[in-house]
């Protein structure tokens, strides 16, 4: 079955000293959250950006990617902890991602596990979504 999650920003002002409110309608899960055009350009001043949800959303998508590849290998990971760095240029835009997973997953060696790991950033939806930004990884069991 398809789904869609959907979420809105009702944003007031000109880019420089407006802000705006980002809902997340699907889920209700993270309620409102601010933006500003500082926030995603300076200093994130308790408020977030469009590359630290583009962020969320791709650490969690390359993680149940990366164990699901694990499990179905026979290997199911005990705990995976991925972050998500995006970078983003004023002018020029978000100028790449890269992610960052330590794993502890027994019967697994160093090897596969980077190799699997590179295999989930490709597979993983966000990552597709993503194809025109560069993607890189570091990966390593703990």
């Amino acid at each position: 079955m398809a789904t869609t999650r959907s979420a809105h920003t009702v944003w007031e002002g000109n880019l420089l000293e407006g802000n705006g409110v980002v809902t997340f309608d699907s889920s209700g899960a993270i309620g409102e959250q601010p933006v500003t055009w500082a926030s995603r350009a300076q200093d994130a001043n308790g408020k977030t950006s469009p590359e630290e949800l583009i962020a969320a959303a791709h650490s969690s998508c390359f993680s149940m990617a990366f164990s699901n590849m694990l499990a179905k290998a026979g290997t199911p990971p005990t705990k995976l902890v991925t972050s998500a760095d995006v970078s983003f240029q004023p002018g020029e835009g978000i100028t790449g991602i890269h992610l960052t997973v330590e794993g502890t997953v027994p019967g697994i060696d160093n090897d596969t596990f980077v190799a699997t790991a590179e295999e989930a950033k490709v597979g993983c939806p966000v990552s597709q979504a993503l194809t025109g930004t560069t993607i890189t990884l570091s990966a390593k069991l703990t």
